[in-house]
Parts: C-alpha cells; sequence; structure tokens
C-alpha cells in the first residue's frame, strides 16, 4: 500500500537527515519510493515564487499534488518540506489521504545553535525576509502521526520510531518480512550529483 509522508519542521530540525534515512530504509525493503526534497521541487517547480505566506502555499500545494500522483501510481512518497502553515498541510492530507505526518520538533534556539549557514543570523539581520521561526510564523502541527524530538534523539532513535510508526499501521512490512535490496547512501549520492551537474539541483554545503 503506497502513501505520503511528510515531514514538517523548521529549517534545521532535521527533516533533510531524517526522511534520508527513512527512504533509504524503505527502498532496501525493495518498495517503489521517491524521496520529494523541498529545495529540489523549489529548484525545478517553484523557481518563480517567492517565500510570502501565498506563495509558499502554492509550492506547499505543488508538492502535495505531485506527492497525490505518486500515491495514487503505489509510489510511496517521502517529503521534506518546512511547510509552515496548518491549512495548506491540511489541504495536502485531504486531498492524498494516505498520509503520515513527521512532526521534526526542535525548539528555535537550538536549530539557531546549528545553523552552520547562518541563516538565522541573516534573517535576524533583516537580510531574508519571510524567515519561519523569525520574521514568519511556523504553525505546530496539532495531531502529527510521529513527533521525533531531535533536540533529543539521536538519528537513529529518530528512524526507528517513524519506522516502528509505519510498521504498526501495517503501511510498511517488517523489515525481515521483505526482500532486502543493496541501495546505498552512495547510490543516492550519485543521483543527486547528476541532478547538480544537469542543472536540476544546487549543490549541497
Amino acid at each position: 500500500m503506497s502513501f505520503t509522508i511528510w515531514f514538517t519542521g523548521l529549517s534545521g530540525a532535521g527533516k533533510t537527515t531524517l526522511s534520508r534515512r527513512v527512504y533509504l530504509e524503505i527502498r532496501r525493503r525493495s518498495l517503489r519510493a521517491e524521496l520529494l526534497d523541498g529545495d529540489i521541487i523549489r529548484c525545478n517547480f517553484s523557481q518563480e515564487l517567492g517565500f510570502t505566506r501565498r506563495d509558499r502555499d502554492i509550492n506547499v500545494r505543488r508538492i502535495g499534488f505531485v506527492s497525490y500522483l505518486l500515491t495514487k501510481n503505489d509510489v510511496i512518497s517521502v517529503v521534506a518540506a518546512i511547510a509552515p502553515y496548518a491549512e495548506a498541510r491540511a489541504q495536502n492530507r485531504r486531498l492524498i489521504g494516505r498520509y503520515v505526518e513527521v512532526f521534526c520538533d526542535c525548539p528555535l534556539e537550538v536549530v539557531e545553535r546549528r545553523d552552520v549557514k547562518g541563516l538565522y543570523a541573516r534573517a535576524r539581520a533583516g537580510e531574508i525576509p519571510n524567515f519561519t521561526g523569525v520574521s514568519d510564523p511556523y504553525e505546530p502541527p496539532e495531531a502529527p502521526e510521529v513527533v521525533v524530538r531531535t533536540d533529543r534523539e539521536t538519528v537513529e532513535e529518530s528512524t526507528r520510531k517513524v519506522l516502528g510508526y509505519l510498521e504498526e499501521q501495517g503501511l510498511l512490512p517488517p523489515a525481515e518480512a521483505c526482500r532486502r535490496c543493496d541501495y546505498s547512501e552512495a547510490d543516492e549520492a550519485e543521483w543527486r550529483r547528476n541532478l547538480v551537474a544537469l542543472g536540476f539541483a544546487r549543490r549541497e554545503g
């Protein structure tokens, strides 16, 4: 059974890292899945959009519609995107149906300390307008299926929590019941490098 699993939270809360871990494990269980990274989606589908509430909602709806098409065609969609507004997330839930929300819950002061790119500092200096958590709100989910406390849990602990929920709900077969494949982080990194080389993604870091 296909479904969409959406990782939401502040910038720096661990969405990208955790979604990749979960996605890789799904692929290793020989299941059909795609990882929709918010940055790659913006680069290819939403280049004309800014970061106003309207533009953010349009971007989230676009990601949601792609996820809907994947889920409809028996592909598990793994999404990592801030999606700061509750109503836009609720619209996607209504559209997709089989929808799992993972809230990467991390206090603002922690994500600011983690911010190696200095985005939060630039936002507080007024250099980046409409920055979520600083000059634009983030509306935390009221009833997410899974909450991971990424300031307290290791990546491994959070990954096990998410996979455990999916297995308990019958959305994901247990690892021991699956034919394993050797899809790896190196395979995913090579795919990303190809996208960067072709201009479909920005270089990380």
